[in-house]
């Protein structure tokens, strides 16, 4: 065995093996048709490795010659579209036929000129280019790219490119003077081995890409509170984190909220009622709260919000509304009302937040001592401050 048969192998088992990865990948990934595309992309394209060998080995040499070409441009084609499910450009599919369908008439038209002349090399190796050229333009395109997509995109780039590097090649060196020969040239052994670290490269890469996406949905999921649909604790704290990085010193605010009596609806109305509570109240709290707060369930009826950039009068203003339109939460028997007690605390500093969390915290056992169904603002002497149905005096 040479070495060019040798890099045939290790192209189709490496095609292979990634061609079985992302049909596993497609079984937890959220973009699981795109990862459905790229096993089955690298599966055929694993077949032009047996057809280059059977080119040298069997008397059909045109036949296989065909069938390398082809399945390396289906191949490619089908990564295309796996690409385009991912990153929200999908191809028209007629095109795609008829761009595969010209190519292979083109490669069989070309099949009988001398080979290693411009014309020939550069016909041969253009619809690979045109298929990854497009592929990049489609990833460094795309809106809201990570740094792994800018990769992804500028390694299709080179790869693309570098399929016109192989035609001046084959040009210069010389690809053998029937395609029988081509296996026993010094151009397939660059050619080949050329290929086998960028199917590694790009393999590797668009695993990682829908890696990452399962992960980010893990823990998405793992900071997501199922019955409210909002944060959980850690997911909360998460994102107080994110958002005092971005701005450590300012105007910001906390608001902690507890439902009144839910131990009563619970007993009363049963479960079933208090989680319809639960549901409610955090729809609520995401319809209400501005899109750059943080909203979290972080206990059984008790609830945080992070308010950034916030002047306290606004923070207690948008609790006061809370409060209100928590006592007409739909879908909930007509005898229950359910009410709902709120303390804020202002924030002016990120190494401040867990005095801001203790201030908020006795503020809204203030407003609990004091009634429930109210807010209280804490005060510079941790003492709340306000009457009990929410004319909260600054």
């Amino acid at each position: 065995m040479n070495g060019v048969a040798f890099f045939l192998g290790v192209n189709f088992v490496v095609a292979v093996c990634f061609s079985a990865v992302f049909a596993v990948v497609a079984t937890r990934s959220r973009s699981r048709l795109a990862a459905l595309w790229f096993a089955a992309g690298f599966g055929i394209a694993s077949l032009s490795a047996l057809c280059e060998l059977l080119v040298a080995y069997t008397s059909n040499s045109k036949i296989w010659a065909l069938g390398a070409f082809a399945t390396v441009l289906i191949g490619m084609m089908l990564l295309r579209v796996g690409i385009g499910h991912l990153y929200g450009r999908q191809l028209d599919k007629r095109i795609a036929t008829f761009f595969i369908a010209a190519s292979i008439t083109l490669s069989y038209v070309i099949y009988d000129l001398p080979r290693g002349t411009p014309l020939q090399a550069f016909s041969y190796q253009s619809p690979f280019a045109v298929v990854l050229l497009d592929s990049a333009f489609v990833v460094l395109s795309s809106r809201g790219r990570q740094v792994i997509d800018r990769f992804l995109g500028i390694l299709m780039l080179i790869t693309g490119l570098h399929f016109f590097a192989k035609a001046g090649l084959a040009i210069l060196v010389g690809s053998g003077t029937v395609a029988k020969d081509y296996i026993h040239t010094n151009y397939a052994l660059i050619s080949q081995s050329a290929t086998a670290i960028l199917v590694v490269a790009v393999g590797l890469t668009l695993l990682a890409a829908l890696v990452l996406e399962i992960m980010a949905d893990q823990r998405s999921e793992s900071e997501r509170d199922t019955l409210s649909t909002l944060a959980n604790r850690r997911g909360f704290d998460r994102q107080v984190r994110a958002l005092l990085d971005k701005a450590p010193n300012g105007s910001h605010a906390v608001i902690l909220c507890d439902l009144d009596h839910f131990k009563r609806i619970n007993d009363t109305y049963g479960h079933h009622v208090g989680d319809l509570v639960i549901k409610g109240f955090g729809q609520l709290m995401n319809d209400s709260a501005p899109k750059r707060a943080a909203i979290g369930r972080i206990g059984g009826e008790e609830f945080a919000i992070f308010l950034p950039e916030t002047e306290i009068g606004s923070a207690v203003l948008f609790a006061q509304a809370l409060r209100g339109a928590a006592m007409t939460l739909p879908d909930l028997p007509e005898s229950l009302t359910v009410t709902a007690s709120f303390g804020v605390s202002p924030l002016s500093t990120a190494n401040g937040l867990a005095e801001a969390y203790q201030r908020a915290d006795l503020a809204l056992y203030n407003a609990k001592n004091a009634g429930r169904n109210q807010v209280k603002l804490a005060s510079d002497d941790h003492a709340g401050t306000g009457d009990s149905r929410g004319e909260t005096r600054l």
